[in-house]
């Protein structure tokens, strides 16, 4: 009974490991946002100067179509010629792509 139990538990403690490190590399996957964030100003800085910019952390579900993913949403703020313009984007959380671009 006493070998019967300890391999039940042996078994027990190897599925767990392998279920919580697959959990982890799943939720490790994601772009981070701050690399989104730093790629995007710098597309936008080849226009010229950015006066602000943020960024969600925390992913939002964003459907079209037929497909279906995680992205950030942000936003970059500047002036041109004397006026105030606003950006607002979606990237791809698990690349990184801008998925779009919107002057609001």
């Amino acid at each position: 009974m006493r070998n019967r139990d300890l391999l039940i538990g042996f078994a027990t403690g190897i599925a767990a490991t392998y279920l919580v490190k697959e959990l982890y590399n799943r939720s490790e996957k994601l772009y981070p946002a701050d690399d989104v964030l730093k790629e995007v100003k710098s597309a936008f800085k080849e226009e010229g100067p950015i006066d602000g910019s943020w960024i969600f952390m925390k992913t939002e579900p964003y459907k079209q179509h037929a497909l279906t993913t995680e992205v950030y949403k942000g936003g970059i703020t500047r002036h041109k010629e004397d006026e105030l313009q606003q950006f607002e984007f979606l990237a791809d959380a698990f690349t990184g792509a801008v998925i779009e671009v919107k002057q609001v």
